[in-house]
Parts: structure tokens; sequence; C-alpha cells
């Protein structure tokens, strides 16, 4: 039966083939530790659970939603970008829900690339850096974030051939997978090059309130000219451990988030109207909840660097998000040694080939599972090799 060519490009999903692995191990009777989805694994606040319940019961909530999102929730995340981050945005015009970041940065691509087009994409980064462009028949070429850089992008690497054909830039910190934090003499660089060069930025902000040792993450918007430069997609999925419910935010931007918009009003019919108005809830409970989260994820990130650490490993102690980028020992294929580690230690992580072209010597492991199972997935690891 003949398909879209588009697919061809696209691989199964990364998260998808870990969630099998795992299964299917466990359906054997196999203890696994799973490491390799950073998939929350505490609940998210009870209050939001219950606010949630409660529009739910509403009667008028279950018509059809709207894409531009209700003013309540968009003045809730104005206000608080105001607060957290001192960015200004319009909510009539720089604020719109979205169905998570995926959604968001898989749509994207879709309004901001023609076929041939470039986006230029942190590499390691977020499949999705490349799924999307593949989807909209563009090609991903890859910013290499490197450890001597920091694993900041080397801007100036970029040949003009490229920057020419680019239609997006995408990268995000706190950074997934390299736990790298950016700052705002980067980001104003970074929006300096993209007005320059007419290429829009799209930061993906999904993991600014996790950060550690008292480091606080800026938004890509605080930056001067950033605003003129493109947008930013912060998603709540991470800061509230609520992935399931699909809640994030394209703020910034007005063009580009209007372009965005126009394509999802002919894709999606937007967000669950009992979910935006628990959402309003959601947004006001980020400092409170999330403190409490950075102090658990700390601790959990010094049980596992602590024991990597004393095995030899080669990594670098990150100072955000919710993993540990470490180097395939004695060097080789990542999805060799995450196979290895599956069959010889019951621990499941993340080979760095799924994260990009020049990243296949690194595993990703996830800090989602309490201190004691990741103590015993490094003595595991110890065992195996």
């Amino acid at each position: 039966m003949r398909g879209s060519r588009r697919l061809d490009g696209v691989p199964e999903y990364l998260s998808t083939r870990l969630m099998r692995t795992v299964a299917e191990a466990r359906a054997r009777g196999v203890d696994v530790i799973a490491l390799g989805i950073g998939d929350p694994d505490t609940p998210p606040p009870l209050e939001l659970r219950e606010e949630l319940c409660a529009q739910a019961r509403r009667d008028e909530i279950h018509g059809y939603p709207t894409n531009h999102g209700i003013a309540p929730l968009r003045e809730a995340v104005a206000a608080h970008y105001r607060s957290r981050f001192g960015v200004e945005l319009d909510p009539a015009t720089e604020i719109m829900p979205l169905l998570g970041a995926k959604e968001g940065l898989a749509h994207l691509c879709l309004a901001q690339l023609d076929p041939g087009d470039v986006a230029l994409v942190a590499d390691p980064g977020y499949p999705v850096y490349y799924g999307g462009p593949a989807l909209a028949g563009g090609e991903a070429v890859g910013l290499p974030l490197r450890v001597e850089n920091g694993f900041l992008p080397d801007l100036a690497t970029v040949d003009e051939a490229t920057s020419r054909r680019a239609g997006l830039l995408i990268c995000g910190y706190p950074n997934n997978p390299t736990g790298a934090v950016a700052d705002v003499p980067f980001f104003e660089r970074l929006a300096a090059w993209g007005s320059e060069r007419g290429v829009p930025i799209c930061h993906d902000n999904a993991y600014a309130e996790l950060t550690y040792d008292g480091l606080v993450a800026p938004s890509f918007l605080a930056a001067p000219g950033a605003r003129e430069a493109g947008m930013e997609i912060y998603s709540l999925s991470k800061s509230l451990s609520l992935p399931g419910w699909r809640i994030a935010f394209a703020v910034g931007n007005a063009e580009l988030i209007g372009r965005l918009r126009t394509l999802k009003t002919n894709v999606d019919s937007g967000m669950w109207l009992a979910l935006q108005n628990a959402a309003v809830r959601a947004v006001e409970l980020i400092p409170s909840f999330t403190a409490g989260l950075r102090e658990l994820y700390g601790r959990r990130r010094d049980v596992l660097c602590d024991g990597l650490e004393a095995l030899g490993m080669d990594f670098v102690r990150p100072s955000g998000a919710l993993y540990v980028w470490m180097r395939v020992p004695g060097g080789g294929s990542s999805l060799a040694f995450a196979q290895r580690l599956l069959e010889e230690a019951a621990v499941v992580v993340g080979p760095g080939a799924a994260y990009g072209p020049t990243s296949d010597g690194y595993v990703r492991l996830s800090l989602t599972a309490p201190e004691q199972r990741l103590a015993e997935a490094v003595e595991r690891i110890a065992r195996a090799l």
C-alpha cells in the first residue's frame, strides 16, 4: 500500500522504541531500571489535579476550544514571564497555547520551512528537532554542541550558503541532553546572528525551572533583540511533572506565532477548555512547586554523578535539565553500548545516535528514578563493565 515519501527520512521516535524495549523486558520478568526516557516519576500538584477535576465537571466546558487561547490563560503566562524572566509580552499577539512543546516544534517547522529549506538545529538535541524539518520536506543541519564550548553552538562555523537556505534555527537551554545552561550574552549573540541573516530563532525552553547549585536560567526573550529575532516554546511538562497533560506555550515574535496559529487552526482545534482553565492555576503554581523539584532532582543528580565519577566515566555534571550526557567508555557505538547495558545490567539508557549525527559516542541517563534506583543502576553498570 502506497504511503507518503515524507516519512522515509523519519525514524521511529526514540521514546517509543525505548518504552517498547522496557515493556518487552519487563514482560520477560526482568527488573529493568529505565533511565532512557525523561518521564517524571513524581505526580503533579494535588491542588492542580483537583482543579482539573472541578473544571471537567462543568457542563459548558466540553465544546470546541480556541487555538488563540482563553484570555485569562494568556494573561497568566504574561504575568509569569514578567515576574520570572523580566520579559513583557502582549497577551493578544505574543502568546498562544500549544499541545505540548513537541507539537509546537513540529508544527513550527511546517509553518516555516518549504521543501529544500534548512533548519539549523542543536546536535545533540531533542529528536523532534530532526523529525520536524524532515516532515516539512526540509533538511536538518546540525550545530555541534561541544564540551569545549560549554555545549553552546559556534555560530561562526555556519557557512553563508547554509544560512541563506535556513528558514529556522532551533536550540534549547537548559539543554536536553547535555544539561548545559546558556546565559543572556549568548542569547543576545544568537538573536543578533539570526536578525542579521534573516533566520528566525526558536528557543525550546522546556527545562527553565530545573537548574542546580543556585543557578537561575534566563529566557531567550530576555536578551536585547530577541523579540524581533524569534520566539520561545515554554513547556510545563517537566516543571510541574505533568507531561501527559500536554501544556506549553509559544511566546515572543507576533509574526511567527501568527503563522503558527494559522497552521494550527487547520490541523487541530486547540487545548480543551477545562485544561486551559486549569492551566491558569498551573502557571501560578510554578514558583512554589519547582522549588521542591529542584531539590529532588539535585539530590538525584549528585547520587548518579558521584557514582559514575567513581567508575571513571567521562561526563560533565549537568547544571540543569534532567539528564547526564555520558561518553561511551572506551569509545564505540552508543547503540551497541546501550544494548550491552540492557542485556548485562538491565539498565536502559538513551543512545546518543538518536540525538544528532555527531552524538553517537554518548548516552543519555535520566534522573527520573528514585535515588536508590539510581545508585543500583550505577552498581549494575559497574558489574557489567
